[in-house]
């Protein structure tokens, strides 16, 4: 297969042939990973899929593109090779498609440049009396990976959350300086993550007048 930093070879015929020359094996395999997942064990799952993406390049395209479920891919893999194969790949599909979102992750490792992507956020706050301050404990997730877990006070947080939103800027000025165009797609979702933060922002604008005008017992 081409080196990692490289497209797939032919779409999807080759990737297919890949994963058929291996296929007992590859749904061995994914049965483990769905007894890792099963048992909350989704760091190994996610290290796991690198290392088959790493070694086993083409049958992981064919297997994560099966999994993504496009309609365009299994009328491909149909008109390139029969349908018995794509009807395989759909079993694939209705078997672990649990494993979608791992094998999509991990697909975008490989192709993007991403790197545990962040999907959600799981939150939950204390209070800490002796300080009077409130907790923030949160865990950013990628997939159904924990990356790590954070307890901090709110201005801890919005600390942190000013250091992601200045990389960003700094991101967009290199790209400005260096003349690099951002796609419409990014530059679209940029605009919306921005309306939000205003949005949020302005919350807590709110909330900090509020603050301040009730009295604090000395």
């Amino acid at each position: 297969m081409n080196s990692r930093d490289d497209p797939p070879r032919e779409m999807p015929k080759a990737l297919i042939e890949d994963y058929l020359e291996q296929e007992a094996g590859t749904r061995a395999f994914l049965d483990d990973l769905q007894k890792l997942a099963a048992e909350g064990r989704h760091a190994a799952v996610r290290d796991r899929l690198r290392d088959f993406a790493e070694h086993s390049q083409g049958a992981f395209f064919a297997v994560a593109l099966s999994l993504g479920g496009s309609a365009q891919f299994f009328a491909d893999v149909e008109a390139q090779m029969d349908v018995e194969t794509g009807q395989k790949l759909r079993d694939l599909e209705a078997t672990y498609g649990t494993l979608a979102d791992e094998f999509g992750l991990v697909r975008s490792e490989q192709t993007q440049d991403r790197k545990n992507s962040v999907t959600s956020l799981g939150t939950a706050t204390t209070y800490q009396a002796d300080e009077e301050v409130p907790l923030i404990e949160y865990t950013p997730l990628s997939g159904e990976v924990e990356l790590y877990t954070g307890r901090e006070s709110p201005e801890e947080v919005l600390q942190v959350a000013h250091f992601l939103v200045r990389a960003t800027t700094d991101a967009l000025d290199v790209a400005l300086e260096n003349e690099q165009p951002v796609n419409t797609e990014e530059l679209s979702a940029l605009i919306d993550r921005r309306e939000e933060l205003e949005s949020e922002l302005g919350a807590l604008r709110d909330q900090i007048d509020e603050l301040r005008r009730t009295p604090v017992d000395e």
